[in-house]
């Protein structure tokens, strides 16, 4: 990983940044220059990792408006307002998510809950919060299944990351004249604790891989790039756009 202080100056909110995906965005805004909010679910989780990059945590749980709310007034209160924002958590259920004439009610209202209601939440207070600064950028995390067919198992997560997309384009038209931009990153296969179902199956990992075209698993490291570069200044003139990590999987 190369550094060169790109982002300097800037405060970052990241979600799900406990682990994952959302923990190497983290790490590589602070190596970048940003004061990053390291926010999560799981704050205890969250507190550690931001120690050890050198940034700060709060609590924020995703699918709940008043955590939500509360989280962004803590920030306001200690000065720390982002002008960076990253709604990257989610969940996917592996065993409960499936085909759609299987999925039950229960598996599909708490991934909504958190990966469509959780992404909705997060813009909407971050475009709050963003108006009172004069606008910022904000990048949320989507996925293959959300433009092909890749996630014919996977009803109700491909769902809400259809939908993410969708958001994405209404809020960059919505708010584009008031200095807000809004895009979506689209990683491939990316081997985290989320997908531990699918990367300890061999079968399922060598077909998954086999039809990514540059032929190997994403590593969390792979989609830092692309985000340090919305992030940055820039990406001024680049909203509702969807960037694509995803060794060419959507490219078939």
């Amino acid at each position: 990983m190369t550094s060169s202080a790109r982002l300097q100056g800037k405060t970052a909110l990241v979600t799900g940044a406990a682990s994952g995906i959302g923990q190497a965005i983290a790490d590589r805004f602070t190596a970048e220059g940003a004061r990053v909010i390291y926010a999560d679910v799981d704050g205890v989780k969250a507190r550690d990792v931001a120690a050890q990059a050198g940034g700060v945590a709060v609590a924020m749980d995703v699918s709940d408006e008043d955590s939500v709310e509360n989280a962004y007034a803590q920030l306001a209160a200690q000065d720390s307002t982002p002008d960076v924002i990253v709604a990257n958590a989610g969940v996917q259920l592996f065993g409960e998510d499936a085909k759609v004439a299987d999925v039950s009610l229960d598996a599909w209202s708490r991934t909504l809950a958190v990966n469509l209601t959780g992404t909705f939440l997060t813009v909407k207070h971050g475009v709050r919060a963003l108006l009172g600064r004069g606008g910022g950028s904000i990048i949320c995390t989507g996925s293959p299944t959300g433009l092909n067919g890749e996630g014919a198992e996977f009803a109700a997560y491909s769902s809400t990351k259809g939908g993410i997309h969708s958001l994405v384009r209404a809020t960059a038209k919505g708010y584009a004249t008031d200095g807000i931009r809004v895009n979506t990153v689209v990683p491939g296969y990316t081997e985290t604790t989320l997908v531990t179902t699918i990367a300890e199956d061999p079968d399922a990992r060598a077909g998954i891989v086999g039809r990514t075209p540059l032929g190997r698993a994403g590593t969390p490291q792979d989609v830092t790039g692309i985000m340090v570069y919305l992030a940055s200044d820039e990406s001024a003139y680049a909203t509702g756009a969807i960037f694509r990590v995803d060794g060419g999987m959507t490219s078939l």
